[in-house]
């Protein structure tokens, strides 16, 4: 039995690691989510798939999986690390700032799409209130699993869809235990387990937040100075698990001490160390749960009930779907971050097989209805790249109908005007933004242009290649104009149309070196600044410094090759003064160069 259990184990193992090292660089390669890839491979070998096909061919067995307990926990330990990763990326600022999206948006978009949900089903099937109210919570549950690896956290669609992820996972533990007390046969000391349950986890909470901020930067402090990166491993699964561990101990969800063991590590240095290590096992184990998704999908049921699967899908991921949308919208987002993130956070969880599996423990559903609510779930888990997909497309159409419909006979306006939205245009935007200073950016990539304004950004589409294109903008109004796009012929060429046209618009031009700033002064640019200067100074800085030359003749080197690249551009330009920009960067306190 023992060596039975040993090549089980084995060929789990080799069918997950098989699947990783084949799912991920095929799917790459076509640019399609593994996400669909790993659910198919859990289809193709799982019960309902070749491993049905065990009695007949008893060699299947090494390459099956028959039963999806079987890697159950490592789909667990996945989700686990997954929420760690996302911790390691937040802050407790950033959380804080989150906070109205979380107890707001969050709360309302759980509660309402529950009750909608819940009063459809109590209209049209057999159930009892609790029972429909308590299905229709656990569909309104949406995937942290699949939705934070699509959406990121960065974004304004990654923030809104991690605010109302986060609340979802904080309130699994009372929809578990209010379920429990609406059981037939329920003790009546429920709703004081409830309350012992959430002070106690409030107390755990605390406790590992005041131990991680005292002991973690020494622990970490030891690894580094070991060298060790077996040691940083170490360390981190060893935080990860005790934090979870401590959590489940007191009846909490163990993916919030996986949250909160990440943020701690956030808090300190080596959290970027952290995250590069555990990159690889985070891949790893949500590959296992998203085959474990995929095992738990039927074709022969499927097959059998399609039409009602169809209409149930359909019916819980236009709710959703609707319900985020207005609730994003009047909390004040934009119409394409809340329709993207109502598309991408409108199917089922993998939460919701746990509250359907309580629901069922507690006899408010029968065996058949759960099962048929665990197939819309693994349906609804499958589709959620393909709604992400959908929802983009739908933001960037919306952004950009709305960008369409600006009026182009507006009152002129006094502003500046950014040509490219890439890495440049982006940090001139901010700083104009922070400083409350009007501007408009242009950009020829839609996707860009789409993700900027869901960001808050004023950005319009306009390919400044075609004639005329930078008209529209009312430039003769424009405080100046900034060229931000990494094509050094097309910055000459317009440069040399823009001062013509504006004889007296500042033109402040990205440079790739004192050569081209030359040219770009010499075809009438206000100021240009080499990108290559400052960053090849401030390297040649550092390396001097670190090999112990003193800080005086070093800083006294940098001015001299800033004074000989200012005449430079002085003589490649036809100058009769010097390069502003670079006379300010090099002479801060006012001295002469």
């Amino acid at each position: 039995m023992a060596i039975e259990a040993e090549t089980s184990s084995l060929g789990n193992a080799l069918v997950v690691l098989g699947a990783a090292g084949i799912v991920i660089p095929a799917f790459a390669r076509f640019r399609i989510t593994p996400v669909i890839g790993f659910i198919l491979v859990g289809l193709l070998v799982g019960p309902s798939g070749l491993g049905a096909l065990t009695g007949d061919y008893p060699w299947l067995r090494h390459v099956t999986i028959r039963s999806p307990e079987d890697i159950a926990l490592f789909g667990e330990f996945g989700i686990i690390l997954l929420l760690f990763s996302i911790g390691l990326e937040l802050s407790f600022r950033r959380l804080w700032q989150l906070r109205k999206l979380v107890f707001g948006v969050g709360a309302a978009e759980l509660l309402v799409s529950g009750l909608i949900l819940g009063g459809v089903l109590l209209m049209i099937g057999t159930l009892t209130p609790p029972a429909a109210f308590g299905l229709g919570i656990a569909l309104a549950l949406s995937s942290t699993a699949l939705v934070l690896p699509i959406a990121g956290t960065r974004s304004a669609v990654g923030r809104a869809s991690f605010s109302m992820l986060l609340f979802e996972d904080l309130a699994i533990v009372p929809i578990i235990f209010i379920l429990g007390a609406f059981a037939p046969n329920a003790a009546g000391d429920n709703a004081q387990l409830l309350l012992t349950t959430l002070w106690q986890g409030a107390l755990v909470v605390a406790v590992l937040a005041v131990a991680g901020w005292f002991l973690l930067p020494r622990i970490f402090a030891q690894a580094a100075r070991a060298k060790d990166p077996e040691l940083f491993l170490a360390a981190s699964l060893l935080v990860v698990i005790v934090a979870a561990l401590a959590t489940a101990t007191v009846g909490l969800s163990p993916i919030v001490g996986a949250l909160l063991a990440g943020l701690m590590i956030a808090e300190t240095e080596y959290h970027g160390e952290v995250e590069a290590i555990t990159a690889p096992f985070k891949g790893l184990a949500l590959g296992v749960f998203l085959i474990s998704v995929g095992m738990g999908l039927n074709l022969a049921t499927i097959a059998r009930n399609w039409s009602t699967l169809l209409l149930a899908v359909v019916a819980v991921v236009v709710v959703k779907a609707v319900v985020t949308a207005l609730l994003l919208r009047f909390s004040g987002a934009r119409r394409g971050t809340a329709a993207e993130v109502g598309l991408l956070m409108s199917s089922p969880s993998e939460t919701t097989l746990i509250v359907l599996a309580t629901a069922y423990q507690a006899q408010l559903i029968s065996r058949a209805t759960a099962e048929f609510w665990q197939l819309v779930t693994a349906i609804g888990l499958t589709i959620t790249p393909l709604l992400a997909r959908v929802g983009h497309d739908v933001a960037r159409r919306i952004e950009m109908k709305s960008a369409d419909g600006e009026s182009d006979d507006e009152a002129p306006v006094a502003r500046t005007v950014i040509v490219g939205f890439g890495r440049v245009g982006h940090t001139v935007a901010e700083l104009l933004r922070e400083h409350r200073q009007p501007y408009v950016a242009v950009d020829a990539d839609i996707d860009t242009v789409a993700a900027a304004r869901r960001d808050g950004f004023a950005v319009r589409f306009a390919d400044v290649v075609r004639p005329n294109s930078l008209d529209r903008l009312g430039l003769e109004h424009a405080n100046a104009i900034v060229l931000t796009m990494d094509d050094p012929v097309q910055q000459l060429r317009m440069t040399r149309k823009l001062r013509e046209k504006y004889p007296d618009l500042p033109i402040i031009s990205r440079a790739r070196d004192a050569d081209h700033a030359g040219a770009l002064y010499k075809a009438g640019a206000s100021d240009a600044v080499p990108e290559t200067l400052e960053s090849s100074l401030q390297l040649a800085e550092a390396v001097l410094i670190d090999l112990g030359m003193a800080m005086g003749p070093v800083i006294a080197s940098i001015h001299d090759v800033r004074a000989k690249m200012r005449h430079d551009i002085m003589t490649k330009g036809a100058l009769d003064r010097e390069p502003r920009i670079e006379r300010l960067r090099s002479n801060p306190a006012g001295e002469d160069a």
